[in-house]
């Protein structure tokens, strides 16, 4: 399915967030369609995109992070991070990119061409890989690397701590084709997102075992096959530089080299402003964006993306296991002026969204939250009176023990603390006591969502052209109970597999549609994640600066990232 889609990878409140599977991630300026209910338009993309000879030669760029990962395997569950992406995209390889409306295009320093070559009886799809492609270490890019990943992502070896299987676990075999330079991949079941898979590829040696997958890139990222290569971490300084790759194949990067510097989102504001960085993602702040904006020779680029903003609910949480308890919860939080509130000052539509898999502005959304989606704290009230958690003063209890959850956020993002603060007195008006936690941003994904150490928490999904694909792990079901990957609110159902199955083996864009909209409703009634907005993408980047900003669906191309002056 080529609609453009949604979700995955984490990003917290401003710029936190998690990733999906995209390719390398560059754009322009297009108009795009306002959010429902709002006549304001919206860039698709917002990169003051030029023209290489337009760009200088040279220069260092100075990028401001919110997190420096210790895991730098974007397959592995720690590691699909939109922070770790913005890193490591510039360094791997992915078979294929997305313009700005989504099209998606075989990226032909690594790909020269890739298509479906059967569909009876089985979809086969070749691909023919660029013979000059070859990682940092000297090994060229082959088939084995291909086959190798498959074999890692496909969910068969539980050793390996994948971040989805989805797509993998649908093939069922890869295979080297006439040379080493084609691929052969042959599909058990059809699998409509075929071109998400594969990206970002690593090399043969790390997929070639548990322990090389879940370890091997812990705080070290040691084979590349990018426009730029790895410089080196300073732990002290929170950063990581990355220094062109003279042996790189393709055009050449403009820039010298890229140093990302990691700290609390109040820091790389008030670093911005000063002059100490280039380029940080603002997210849904409006104080930030104002300072960004009032910061000389800046801007803030603002473009529409896959982006949302988020509460996800924590089903395996002692006091949410009950469907009908994380009902009331949802019931009784008023997501218009949690909206309004994060939204105001941003010049962006306030709309809420009512989809998990496409945005207001893409094509296939439609408002699936029906009743599961209104606030009503009313029924909420009846909801929980009939799940046993009856008054006692102003906090429900049952046997005993009051109805207390923890609301975890991450420091030094205001937004977060705020949406809490929202929502910490909506759900006093039912008889829930809202706790807020503010933890180290620096562990809020590894030490708390995703070990499932909280009951709601805040945060965006950073999407990806694919929309079924992209987020099937955040709602894929764990079959023992036990393994949920990427679905850090550990609900799920068979018949919510099923649907999200159906939608992603479809090879008909619009029937693929229909379907993923059939698996929304089911995952409204579940109450895994609660969908906020479509969250506006606002990038301050200093003027000068080219081919980089708000991408909307767009992705990078690092090597023509540079200034202009």
């Amino acid at each position: 399915m080529k609609a453009a889609r949604l979700v995955l990878a984490l990003a917290v409140a401003a710029p936190l967030a998690l990733t999906g599977c995209g390719g390398r991630t560059g754009g322009g300026g297009e108009e795009g369609a306002g959010g429902r209910g709002d006549d304001r338009t919206v860039r698709a993309f917002d990169i003051n995109p030029r023209p290489r000879d337009q760009v200088k030669n040279g220069g260092t760029l100075r990028w401001g992070i919110n997190e420096l990962p210790a895991q730098w395997n974007r397959n592995h569950v720690d590691g699909n991070l939109a922070v770790a992406a913005s890193v490591s995209n510039a360094l791997l390889p992915s078979p294929f990119y997305s313009d700005e409306k989504a099209e998606i295009t075989p990226d032909r320093d690594y790909v020269l061409q890739a298509e479906v070559t059967a569909r009876r009886p089985r979809q086969v799809v070749t691909y023919t890989l660029n013979p000059k492609a070859h990682w940092s270490d000297g090994k060229p890019i082959t088939w084995a690397d291909y086959q190798a990943q498959w074999r890692a992502l496909n969910g068969k070896d539980p050793a390996y701590r994948i971040a989805s299987a989805t797509g993998y676990q649908d093939i069922e075999k890869v295979a080297r084709g006439k040379d080493d330079h084609e691929v052969v991949v042959t599909f058990a079941r059809p699998f409509g997102d075929w071109q998400s898979l594969f990206g970002p590829l690593l090399p043969a040696a790390t997929n070639s075992s548990a322990e090389a997958f879940n370890t091997g890139w812990l705080n070290k990222i040691p084979v590349t096959a990018g426009p730029f290569k790895f410089g080196g971490f300073d732990q002290t300084a929170k950063t990581v530089t990355l220094v062109r790759d003279d042996a790189w194949w393709g055009d050449r990067a403009k820039l010298d080299r890229i140093i990302y510097r990691a700290a609390e989102q109040d820091s790389l504001i008030g670093a911005f402003s000063n002059g100490e960085l280039d380029i940080i993602d603002v997210g849904p702040s409006a104080p930030d964006y104002a300072r960004a904006r009032a910061t000389s020779g800046a801007e803030v680029r603002q473009a529409a993306g896959p982006d949302f903003r988020h509460f996800t609910f924590n089903g395996s949480s002692e006091l949410l296991r009950d469907r009908n308890v994380r009902r009331a919860v949802q019931l009784g939080i008023n997501r218009q002026a949690i909206a309004q509130s994060d939204l105001q000052g941003l010049d962006w539509p306030i709309a809420l969204l009512d989809n998990h898999f496409f945005m207001n502005t893409q094509e296939g959304y439609q408002d699936n939250a029906g009743e599961y989606g209104a606030y009503d704290p009313a029924r909420a009230r009846r909801l929980l009176d009939a799940a046993g958690w009856r008054l006692d003063g102003a906090v429900r209890k049952k046997n005993g023990k009051p109805l207390e959850l923890r609301f975890v956020v991450p420091s030094g993002v205001q937004i977060s603390k705020q949406e809490g603060e929202l929502a910490q007195s909506m759900l006093a008006q039912i008889g829930v006591k809202l706790t807020i936690r503010s933890v180290p941003s620096g562990d809020f994904f590894t030490s708390y969502v995703i070990p499932g150490n909280f009951d709601i928490t805040p945060f965006s999904y950073i999407g990806t052209p694919y929309p079924v694909s992209s987020s099937f792990g955040i709602y894929a079901n764990a079959p023992d109970g036990k393994t949920w990957n990427a679905n850090f609110g550990r609900t799920g159902s068979a018949a919510i597999d099923e649907a999200m199955s159906r939608a992603a083996q479809s090879l008909d864009p619009a029937e693929g549609r229909s379907l993923a909209n059939a698996a929304d409703r089911l995952l409204w009634q579940e109450v895994n994640v609660l969908p906020l907005y479509q969250r506006p993408q606002n990038v301050a980047v200093k003027e000068t600066l080219a081919n980089v900003g708000a991408r909307g669906f767009y992705d990078l191309h690092y090597e023509n990232i540079g200034f202009t002056a």
